[in-house]
């Protein structure tokens, strides 16, 4: 199981660009930034990613580089993605980051009120259901 990004492999403990990978990430982010959507730029690329799993390939900041991984996408390109990602999110009304957060209540006091007559009483019932459990002897 490879524990590593697309694109990458590990030789002698560094990380080295997969030139054959490389070119297919390069082609993804260029379908992408010519107005494909993420599966069918990942498609046209030669990969075939679930929606959630192309998008996290757009924003790995690894594919920069950085002090372990080499890059294999240029700074402009990544954020020209990002801008991409962010203009169709907030044209599709996907932008859901300013939601404020409802705190909810949890309910902490319980209390049980007398049945009314013509309702069957509750511990009465369960009285009954318990009564139906029988122990199973092997």
């Amino acid at each position: 199981m490879e524990n590593h990004p697309f694109g990458y492999s590990i030789k002698n403990g560094k990380a080295v660009v997969d030139t054959a990978k490389a070119n297919i990430i390069r082609q993804f982010f260029a379908d992408y930034l010519s107005g494909m959507g993420l599966t069918s730029a990942a498609k046209k690329a030669g990969f075939a990613p679930y929606h959630g799993s192309a998008k996290r390939m757009l924003t790995n900041r690894c594919y920069l580089g950085d002090d372990f991984y080499p890059a294999i996408i240029d700074e402009e390109t990544f954020t020209a993605a990002e801008m991409a990602l962010l203009k169709r999110a907030e044209k599709l009304g996907r932008l859901n980051k300013d939601k404020p957060k409802v705190s909810k209540p949890i309910p902490n006091k319980f209390y049980i009120t007398e049945p009314a007559e013509e309702k069957i009483n509750p511990l009465k019932q369960a009285e009954y259901l318990y009564s139906l459990i029988q122990v199973e002897v092997n």
